[in-house]
């Protein structure tokens, strides 16, 4: 019952995110996103206020790291994935659209912050990844059971690639140009990583995994794939050689995002616990966690507690910075990873659904979607 009562959880909030809409509440304020006040007030527009830096936050040189909410831009209907081309600096936004169900691929130029393309690809599209080499961009239609693949230069479909049913989440090797997509079958849960060749666009392999999987992530240095089973609370670890499951490792509840630091070699959860409230709840009352995984050892060394409902994970690699949305809250964990604590809680937009976030470890500028009212924040440290 515990596994089914996961799965209702989840389906329930995706009929709610498809009830709400984009129309949500309006966006309100570009908000200071640290120890101080507020600014001025931001519209639909992307916009920047009049006190901000150039595109790019950069660090104070002493003291406590302040973030702040620097624009909101518009893109497509219900925004969720999130990738940043760190060569070119673009930003690229998977918009599932709940009304029609078709997706579409926002280009955003990150030193204008203004969208300069839409993309249209599948049915229910959202997680995306980039390979930075080939500025080749990835997105999963969930509907589709496919992955569009995406000329960077060009901002078009160049191939569509058949996968495992229910694909969820992407990632990119970029030493060996392999794209990873995490599905899980909407018939029986049954997981699968279906390993894509980036030259040939072909899948040459699927490696069945646990129940439920979720997200996926690479680590460049090592080639390895860590794939999250929600359904059976533990990580696989697959080989990137041999396209074989090396490891399982249990984990905490629910695991729903992972990500990896390539400089230390760090796997960090992101989990859920068991819900604390009733199923009618709006938003559910449940508690996230991060757990530290020590890649040599293959062990939990920590586990920080980041409050209600994380949804996504990213890592800023030279700042060894882990940033965590959570969306019953509307705000963004920021964690140290040298000491492995939540320096700063930060506000996102006001009932948002904060969901998809991704670094430009360039820029250090951090990308999150707002699924409700169809934006995009962008956090730029001080």
């Amino acid at each position: 019952m515990a596994r089914l009562k996961k799965i209702t959880t989840r389906t329930r909030r995706q009929r709610l995110m498809t009830r709400l809409g984009t129309g949500g509440l309006a966006v309100i304020g570009a908000v200071a996103l640290a120890l101080s006040g507020c600014g001025s007030p931001a519209g639909r527009q992307a916009s920047t206020p009049s006190s901000s830096a150039p595109p790019g936050g950069t660090r104070s040189p002493s003291g406590p790291v302040k973030y702040e909410l620097a624009a909101t831009i518009p893109v497509g209907k219900g925004p969720g994935g999130v990738a940043v081309d760190p060569g070119t600096h673009t930003v690229y936004v998977g918009n599932l659209d709940p009304d029609s169900g078709n997706g579409t691929v926002s280009v955003i130029d990150g030193s204008t912050r203004m969208v300069t393309a839409t993309v249209p690809v599948g049915r229910r599209s959202d997680a995306l990844a980039v390979d930075p080499g080939t500025h080749t961009v990835y997105v999963v239609n969930n509907s589709d059971d496919s992955v569009s693949v995406i000329d960077g230069v060009n901002k078009t479909v160049i191939a569509t690639v058949a996968v495992a049913p229910g694909p969820y989440s992407l990632a990119v090797d970029p030493g060996t140009h392999t794209v990873y997509a995490g599905s899980s079958d909407p018939h029986g849960g049954a997981g699968a990583v279906s390993v894509i060749d980036g030259s040939t666009h072909a899948v040459t392999a699927t490696v069945p995994v646990g129940k439920y999987a979720g997200e996926v992530a690479v680590d460049p240095g090592s080639h390895i794939v860590y794939a999250t089973n929600s359904g059976d609370d533990t990580m696989s670890l697959i080989d990137g050689s041999t396209h074989a499951v090396t490891a399982t490792i249990p984990v905490a509840h629910w695991p729903k995002a992972v990500a990896v630091d390539p400089g230390t070699h760090v796997v960090y959860v992101a989990t859920i616990d068991p819900e604390t409230a009733p199923h009618d709840t709006q938003p559910p009352s449940r508690s996230g966690r991060v757990s530290v995984i020590d890649a040599s050892t293959r062990t939990v060394t920590a586990t920080i507690p980041i409050g209600k409902d994380p949804d996504g994970l990213a890592v800023d690699p030279g700042t060894h910075t882990v940033y965590v949305p959570k969306y019953a809250n509307d705000t963004l964990a920021v964690i140290d990873g040298a000491t492995r604590a939540v320096t700063v809680t930060a506000p996102l937009v006001p009932a948002s659904l904060g969901h998809g976030v991704a670094v430009d470890p360039g820029t250090h500028t951090v990308y999150v979607s707002s699924f409700n009212d169809g934006t995009v924040s962008v956090i730029e440290p001080r």
